[in-house]
C-alpha cells in the first residue's frame, strides 16, 4: 500500500514507540502515588511535558494534556462567555464548539486564506474569543497568525482606551503544523494553542492545550484535580512520553521535512500532469490533464475539466497537495485506487465518515461537481519519491479511466 493520507493519521515513529513501551509494563505506576517508583514516573511525565512545551517556545506548566485535539479545542472555548469569531473553514471541532456561543464566521478567499478585512469588520467590542487554525486540515492553507494577533492587539488597546474590560483571546489549532512549521507562541502572539500527537508521529488519543498567562478556563472533566484542575483523571504517561519524543524529533527535522515534502509535491504534480501522449493510449477523447494552481475552466472540446491543484502552494503546508477532477466521483475513484494499493481521502476523515459535503471546499467557492471530484493528498514518513511518483501515475490512469467511463455513459 502507498499511503497518501498523513493529514488523517501518522504512524507512531520508532523513537516515540521505543520511548513509551516501558511505561506500559516496567514503569506502569500511577504518577500520583506516594512511593518512589511512582515519583520517578511523575518526574518522567513532567519532563515530557517540558519537552513538548519547548517545541512551541513554552514551559511544561503552561500545558494541559488532553485526550486529543478535539478535547483541547473544547477546553480552550471555555475561555469565552460571550461572542466568538472563527473561520468558515475551521475543523468541525472548532465549528461545533463555536456554535455553543454567540458566534460569527470570517470569510476566506479561493485558497482558504483569511479575509483580514472581513475579520476586522467582525471583530467588534463584544468578541471575547477568536479561533483560527495555523494550518487548515483539508487544504493545508497557512494562516497569517502574526498579522491576526496584531489586529487583536490593536483591538485590545482600543478597548483599554474606552474602558472596555471585555477580554479578548486568540486560540489556534496547530494540529497539522507541528512537524512542518516553526511555532513560537510568544512570537506569534497566541493565547491558547492546540496540539495533537497523532499528526506528528505520536500516538492517537493524546493532545495538549497551551494556556497563556492570565487566561481563565473552566474544566470539562471533574475529579482528582490533575492537570491544574482542568483535566482530572489518571495521566496518560505512555502517551505523553511518546508525544514528547515525536514532537522533539519533528522539531529537529523541520527544515529537512519541508524540503523533502516540497520535492515530493513537485514530483507528484509533474507526474500527474503528464500529457495524453504519455497516458494510456486506450482512452479515447480524454482530456489533457494540466497543472493549474487556480480554478480552471472546463475543456469544452471533450466536456472534461482539467485537474485543479487546490490552495496556494506559497501559503500551504509542504506535504499537502489537494486536487480536484471536476465531474468525477471521488468516492468511486478512492475505491478504485485502493484496489491498486493507493490510499487517499476526500478530505477530513470525520467529514468523510459522515458522507457530508466538505464545508471547506464550499467556503472557497468550489461547485458541487468540483467538490464531488476532490481528493486530499498528504505526504508523510511512509512516502518516498518513488512511491509518490508511482501513486501519481496510478491516480492519473484511474482518473482517465473514469473520464472514459463517463464519456461513454457507463
Amino acid at each position: 500500500m502507498i499511503y497518501l493520507d498523513h493529514a488523517a493519521a501518522t504512524p507512531v515513529s520508532p523513537k516515540a514507540l521505543a520511548a513509551m513501551l516501558p511505561y506500559f509494563s516496567e514503569q506502569f505506576y500511577n504518577p500520583s502515588a506516594p512511593y518512589l517508583p511512582a515519583k520517578r514516573v511523575r518526574e518522567a511525565y513532567e519532563t515530557a511535558k517540558d519537552e513538548i512545551a519547548h517545541t512551541i517556545g513554552a514551559k511544561g506548566v503552561d500545558l494541559v494534556i488532553t485526550a486529543g485535539a478535539t478535547e483541547s479545542i473544547n477546553l480552550a472555548f471555555t475561555a469565552s462567555h460571550d461572542k466568538v469569531l472563527t473561520l468558515e473553514t475551521e475543523h468541525s471541532a472548532v465549528l461545533e464548539a463555536a456554535k455553543q456561543h454567540d458566534y460569527d464566521l470570517v470569510k476566506v478567499d479561493k485558497n482558504g486564506l483569511i479575509s483580514l478585512d472581513d475579520f476586522k469588520n467582525k471583530l467588534d467590542s463584544k468578541v471575547e474569543f477568536v479561533s483560527i487554525s495555523l494550518a487548515n486540515n483539508e487544504l493545508g492553507t497557512i494562516q497569517p497568525l502574526a498579522e491576526i494577533a496584531e489586529i487583536i492587539r490593536q483591538e485590545r488597546q482600543k478597548r483599554y482606551q474606552n474602558s472596555n474590560t471585555t477580554p479578548l483571546y486568540l486560540h489556534s489549532d496547530a494540529s497539522q503544523a507541528l512537524n512542518l512549521l516553526d511555532i513560537n507562541v510568544a512570537r506569534m502572539g497566541i493565547d491558547l494553542l492546540t496540539l495533537n500527537a497523532a499528526k506528528c508521529g505520536g500516538p492517537k488519543g493524546v493532545g495538549a492545550l497551551y494556556i497563556g498567562h492570565g487566561v481563565k478556563l473552566q474544566p470539562l472533566t471533574l475529579g482528582g484535580g490533575q492537570e491544574r484542575g482542568l483535566r482530572s483523571g489518571t495521566e496518560n504517561v505512555p502517551g505523553v512520553i511518546a508525544f514528547a519524543a515525536a514532537a522533539t524529533e519533528a522539531k529537529s527535522h523541520l527544515n529537512g521535512n519541508r524540503k523533502k515534502y516540497q520535492e515530493m509535491t513537485q514530483v507528484f504534480r509533474q507526474e500527474l500532469t503528464k500529457t495524453l501522449a504519455q497516458s494510456p493510449a486506450s482512452v479515447p477523447n480524454a482530456p489533457i490533464i494540466a497543472q493549474n494552481t487556480e480554478k480552471s475552466n472546463s475543456n469544452h472540446n471533450t466536456g472534461f475539466p482539467q485537474v485543479q491543484f487546490l490552495g496556494n502552494s506559497k501559503r500551504q503546508l509542504a506535504n499537502f497537495c489537494p486536487i480536484c477532477f471536476s465531474g468525477l466521483d471521488a468516492e468511486r475513484l478512492i475505491y478504485r485506487l485502493e484496489t491498486r494499493g493507493i490510499l487517499v481521502s476526500t478530505g477530513a476523515a470525520c467529514a468523510a465518515n459522515k458522507g457530508s459535503k466538505s464545508h471547506v471546499l464550499t467556503a472557497i467557492g468550489l461547485s458541487d461537481a468540483e467538490i464531488a471530484g476532490s481528493l486530499r493528498i498528504s505526504f508523510g514518513s511512509t512516502n518516498t519519491l518513488d512511491n509518490v511518483r508511482q501513486a501519481a501515475q496510478v491516480i492519473r490512469e484511474e482518473a482517465l479511466h473514469e473520464f472514459e467511463r463517463i464519456s461513454h455513459g457507463r
